[in-house]
């Protein structure tokens, strides 16, 4: 592209040409990264992972792996000289080790069930864990029983065939040996520091509702000690400190749902519990919602200690930025900010003075960049998709900030598109509700903005990074203060003249498309609305959902035959047979979290009752299956939303993509 060559409007198809850093790794004496990056191939309708390398000293990223396939979790050996890290090249994911300087990968692990990350080296680089399922899980064409409390869960399925156990592999002998044998999910997440145990979190109990996982270690004769259960609370991450002691992130049994999540530390045995961020408002793990197809963007951030000092770096949301934070874990409480700005900051890895972290912008998918510790001085390592983003006319973006309806400011953006103001406009909704929408990418405010549209899009009462006060306000009460700030902030977007008020749309994920199925049968004043993945009716929720029993329960303030009364006034099924708003509405078929049949009831309701209301399927995929499922469903989503908007908020024809 030359500089005369004018730039273009963002498309739908631009979903298959940008590339993603997926994982991460500063190596073990800090002169390399090692990351996986993810590429879409469009006539294959797949998706692809390869592994790169920088040389810190030369700054020259190299390619290690090459191929259509899934090269990932990556795992460095502790003496610099060897990777480690899961493909599918053969079928199945199994374990891989290619030396630093290339040269041929070499299986070292090949199980007929396959393998599973993360991969954990030992201190002294002997041992490898790792997980795997059971290869006796049954045939799934065959008849069978359930005996679980959960029995499925979004994005992994029926736990029958799902649940991991921990395995070690021996380097030198090659020889495998499975160390966990029951019913729980297993997931190793840190070595001791002398490499006698494994720190491992134990979730997916086959005999309680409650999926949060317990703290246990394990030995290499595979005895087990629990450190901290799941009655203590929510428990997120943890890791070992060179201390001696654990530390976690979690929320204590008894807050309400939406409360801030704390970094605690606590002696090998669980006992000495202490909590290290109770000063900070808004606690650490905040959760943005986005599109991207990355693991980082919705999972907990790790715990990086730092072993010089009894410090560790951690994420902290704030409003709509992600922060990196150095917390102290002994002596007086006290925190610093180490990265900020308006941006999604992860943190991948730390090697001595050095934080490895990946960056994601409202403009810019995924970066990677280097925090040095001692000047506070960034490093941009990586410039992925940059000659893609040349291309493109990017938006403009501006801060709104509103006044609900009892006085409580909101926060807010609009994305702009070209042209002159009032513009078509529709109300994104994040979901959660207990996240918030920030400084991270999003296909779909691009996808709207590159056709006219403006994006708004507003943390309401239920979002994070506002305080536990604002975050619980929707506690057994949906669909009140959180509907009134989003109205209150597509007033306020009218009053300044940014929105059309005769063109306006809705639509969100999950949290969102209940608001969004909320919105419709609560007022006329949108010309449609894109609900997907959403909750319609909380009593068949409570007993469909993978955690309906638990976040039903503590969201409505007690069981379907105990608060009647709340189930009904919150769901939007209540008043759907109001709606006059033409709806379409997205479901994934394997959807497990909000499942089809929320969709469904919503649907049929509306249809019964003359309004206009069609339903998008998307077979194969779960509950965030519209950012990271098949190709073809993410495609058949994208345009299958903007030709709704623009068919009746525009007047417009469908393109029939």
């Amino acid at each position: 592209m030359t500089p005369s060559t004018p730039k273009r409007s963002f498309e739908v198809d631009d979903l298959f040409r940008f590339q993603f850093v997926t994982e991460a790794l500063l190596s073990p004496h800090g002169r390399y990264v090692l990351y996986a990056v993810t590429r879409a191939d469009e006539p294959k309708d797949q998706e692809y992972s390869n592994l790169w390398l920088i040389d810190l000293a030369s700054e020259k990223s190299v390619q290690l792996t090459f191929g259509d396939w899934m090269d990932y979790a990556p795992a460095w050996s502790p003496d610099e000289r060897s990777i480690v890290f899961l493909s599918t090249r053969d079928g199945k994911p199994q374990i891989y080790q290619m030396a630093l300087h290339g040269g041929e990968a070499r299986q070292i692990a090949s199980l007929p069930q396959g393998c599973a990350g993360p991969l954990l080296w030992s201190p002294d680089g002997s041992r490898l864990a790792f997980c795997a399922g059971t290869p006796e899980a049954r045939d799934a064409a065959q008849p069978y029983s359930l005996s679980r409390a959960v029995y499925r869960f979004d994005g992994a399925g029926y736990l029958d065939r799902f649940i991991k156990q921990i395995h070690i592999a021996n380097l030198a002998s090659g020889q495998i040996e499975q160390l966990t044998h029951d019913d729980w999910h297993h997931r190793p997440v840190s070595w001791s520091p002398d490499g006698s145990e494994l720190l491992e979190l134990a979730s997916l109990n086959p005999d309680s509702i409650f999926t949060s996982p317990q703290i246990r270690a394990l030995n290499a004769e595979g005895q087990s000690r629990t450190i901290l259960t799941n009655a203590w609370g929510i428990i997120y991450n943890a890791v070992w400190l060179s201390d001696g002691r654990v530390a976690f992130a979690g929320v204590p049994a008894g807050k309400l749902y939406g409360s801030k999540s704390d970094l605690w530390v606590m002696q090998p045995d669980g006992s000495g519990i202490e909590c290290r961020t109770a000063f900070i408002p808004n606690g650490i793990n905040g959760h943005f919602h986005d599109d991207m197809p990355v693991p980082w963007s919705i999972s907990a951030p790790p715990i990086l200690p730092i072993p010089e000092v009894p410090e560790a770096v951690v994420c902290v949301q704030e409003g709509g930025e992600m922060h990196l934070v150095i917390v102290r874990l002994s002596g007086p409480e006290a925190a610093q900010v180490i990265a900020s700005g308006e941006r999604f900051c992860f943190p991948f890895n730390r090697v001595g003075k050095n934080v490895l972290f990946g960056i994601s912008t409202l403009f810019d998918p995924t970066q990677l960049a280097l925090l040095n510790l001692e000047d506070a001085s960034e490093t941009r390592l990586t410039t992925l998709n940059q000659p893609l983003l040349d291309e493109i006319q990017l938006p403009r973006v501006q801060p709104l900030h509103c006044q609900s309806v009892d006085g409580t400011t909101v926060e807010g953006w609009v994305m702009l598109p070209q042209g002159d103001a009032p513009y078509p406009t529709i109300l994104h909704i994040h979901g959660g509700p207990h996240a918030g929408y920030g400084h991270a990418f999003h296909f779909d405010y691009h996808i709207l903005a590159g056709a006219g549209y403006a994006v708004l899009f507003l943390n309401h009462r239920g979002s994070t990074g506002y305080g536990d006060a604002f975050a619980t306000a929707t506690h057994a009460d949906w669909g009140n203060l959180d509907y009134a700030d989003l109205m209150a902030g597509v007033d306020e977007a009218v009053r300044q003249g940014i929105a059309d008020p005769d063109r306006l749309g809705c639509g969100g994920i999950s949290g969102g498309g209940y608001l969004s199925c909320w919105i419709v049968g609560h007022t006329d004043r949108f010309k449609a609305a894109v609900p997907e993945a959403a909750v319609s009716n909380f009593v068949s929720f409570y007993g469909t959902a993978d955690v309906g029993p638990v976040f039903a329960v503590r969201e409505m303030g007690g069981k379907p035959h105990e608060v009647p009364e709340v189930y009904a006034r919150c769901s939007p099924i209540t008043y759907a047979h109001r709606c006059k708003t033409p709806t379409l509405l997205i479901v994934g078929e394997a959807d497990y979290r909000c499942p089809a049949e929320q969709t469904e009831q919503f649907y049929t309701t509306l249809k019964a009752n003359g309004c206009t209301v069609a339903m998008l399927r998307l077979p194969g995929c779960s509950h965030d299956g519209t950012a990271m499922g098949p190709l073809p469903a993410r495609r058949a989503r994208n345009t299958a939303q903007l030709d709704w908007m623009n068919r009746y908020v525009l007047g417009r024809e469908a393109s029939g993509g």
